[in-house]
């Protein structure tokens, strides 16, 4: 035999192999997707527990997180008229699950968002609809909401749940869960003993002017947050996406209308 008709069997043979690799490491993929899916969102849901205060993953087992997550009631809100978003704007905007729902996403898709003028938290455009997670006493009544927020970081984007009390103003809690900062300067967002500061803090005045701010650390004034020494832009980026997410653009409208118990249209989700 030839050289050349060797070489052509080789490249052959290789070509060969390197389709059944692929439909194999595709096949994989596909088949280990509902899998990973289901991982995350159990993630979220225990960083959601953990953002209120009712799951330590230090003490206890992960048994009881698909329990505790049972108390929450998940709804889409329209950022466009500050209200429970109904049936027929979901359906209408295509949205087939509330739960995959993806606000990151959202605000990334022309068709489910909106153009921004200042983009504070680079997060691409304001999302038509975003999530919320509601605790509810027995009697039906308000306890706590959390709140899921995200913008632009130092390195990439940092994902976070804002956990507020019945008042809808005071913070009991906050998660920074997902992240690419720099490890042990920014990357410290995510520490327990960092985000305790934010408990008791206040996001509005009486006015209704924003009062919470992330600040450079060893100038924080009083409701402010002190930042961590060494990630002024990882702060100053954790600073801009809470900015934004408790304006006008963001939350801020939503949490006056239930506050004056008008966030409801009819209909749940």
């Amino acid at each position: 035999m030839s050289t050349k008709n060797n070489n052509v069997s080789t490249a052959a043979t290789a070509l060969i192999l390197c389709l059944v690799c692929s439909v194999m490491v595709s096949a994989v993929a596909v088949g280990l997707k509902p899998k990973q899916q289901e991982n995350a969102r159990l993630d979220l849901n225990k960083n959601i527990l953990m953002a209120a205060d009712m799951y330590d993953p230090e003490t206890e087992s992960a048994d009881v997180i698909a329990e505790r997550f049972a108390d929450f009631e998940i709804r889409l809100v329209n950022l466009q008229t500050g209200q429970f978003a109904t049936e027929q704007e979901i359906t209408a905007s295509g949205i087939s699950d509330v739960n995959s729902y993806n606000v990151s996403k959202a605000a990334r898709t022309p068709s489910l968002s909106t153009s921004l003028t200042n983009d504070i938290a680079k997060i691409g455009g304001k999302p038509n609809f975003a999530k919320v997670y509601l605790a509810k006493d027995a009697n039906g009544q308000l306890e706590q909401i959390v709140l899921p927020i995200h913008g632009a970081g130092l390195w990439g984007p940092i994902f976070g749940l804002l956990t507020l009390d019945k008042d809808l103003n005071t913070i009991k809690g906050v998660n920074f869960y997902q992240h690419k900062e720099t490890p042990g300067l920014g990357s410290r967002i995510e520490e327990a003993q960092w985000q305790a500061t934010w408990v008791d803090k206040e996001l509005y005045n009486d006015d209704g002017s924003r009062k919470i701010a992330v600040v450079k650390s060893g100038t924080a004034r009083e409701g402010q947050i002190d930042g961590i020494s060494g990630a002024t832009l990882t702060i100053r980026g954790v600073n801009n996406l809470l900015q934004y997410w408790i304006g006008e653009d963001g939350y801020k409208p939503f949490l006056d209308n239930l506050r004056a118990g008008q966030a409801d249209k009819g209909e749940g989700v």
